[in-house]
Formats: structure tokens, sequence, C-alpha cells
């Protein structure tokens, strides 16, 4: 698929088959997130796969009871670690990159998915203790997203988007 084409087909899908993904897609998923850019290439941020339906409705719990969560095949759980993050970057590190490196590599998981046929649905709400708790982060490690993962249950409804002109301000508000 095309580039621009995959940017006009994501979607967020909150519904899935039963469907297992094939090995090569998620390795091509995990592999497009490794080509992630990050703050002085520091990578500071950890992936969490998550196969196992009991673990997956643990974090559909997390999120707050969104069950169609724990539909999906895989889910990834993306985590900034704050520690390698702030060993360079001090407080910015803590406050900003480690963050923007994990929701950065989230976004390309997203469209590789797209890419191959895959849905998804970025998660941002989530009980952060009980997510934690879930996958056993340790304290440096913060999730920032949840990404279930799978095949649509149903075709997932285009939506409209604002124009290029409300969005973009050239030089100033």
């Amino acid at each position: 698929m095309d580039f621009f084409d995959v940017l006009k087909n994501r979607r967020s899908v909150r519904g899935y088959t039963p469907e297992i993904i094939e090995e090569e897609k998620l390795k091509k998923i995990l592999e497009a997130v490794n080509c992630a850019p990050s703050a002085g290439n520091l990578q500071a941020y950890e992936v969490v796969l998550i196969r196992d339906a009991k673990q997956r409705k643990r974090i559909a719990e997390a999120c707050l009871g969104q069950d169609f969560i724990a539909e999906a095949a895989v889910i990834l759980v993306f985590c900034a670690n704050l520690e390698v993050s702030s060993s360079r970057y001090g407080s910015r590190g803590i406050g900003l990159y480690a963050i923007q490196d994990a929701t950065i590599a989230c976004t390309y998981a997203q469209l590789a998915c797209t890419a191959q046929g895959l849905s998804s649905c970025w998660i941002g709400a989530f009980n952060e203790k009980k997510a934690a708790e879930a996958i056993s982060a340790p304290k440096e490690v913060k999730i920032v997203a949840v990404l279930p993962v799978g095949y649509p249950a149903k075709a997932p409804v285009e939506t409209t988007r604002r124009e290029i002109s409300e969005l973009v301000k050239e030089e100033k508000f």
C-alpha cells in the first residue's frame, strides 16, 4: 500500500475477529516500531507484547473496562523508559522526550498495521496503576499508550477531518 493510502485508510477500530495475526505481519510491525525516531537515538521506550487471552482481559479492565480491547489478537503496550531518557536529558527527558519516543513508536506501529490490512485503536484512557500492575512494569517505566491489534470485525467507517486551512497557522496564531 502506498504511504499516503496508509495514512488515509488508518482508522480506530473497536471490534476485532478472533483471527490470529500471522507472525510475519507481527514481525513487520515490530520492525517498524524499531525504525521510529527518538531523542538522541536513545529509543527510550519499551513495548510489551500481549497475546494471552487472560492478560488481554486484564489490560482491557485497566483501560477503564473497554472490553473490545481484549478481542484483539495482540495488544501492544507502549511504555516510556524515563530512566534511559533522563540519563542524557534530565527532567526534560522524563517529562517530554521519553513520552514522545514511545508515542512516535506507537504511531509507527499503527501505520504498519494499516499497511498490512490489520486494524488498531490508540488507547490513552487507562488506570495507570492497574495497567502497570498488569504488565509488572518497573518504576522507571510509564505506560503511555495501549494498542490493540487485529483483524477488524467490520469495515471501519470513514471519518471527516478538518480542513488543512483550519489546522495550519503560518508563522503565528
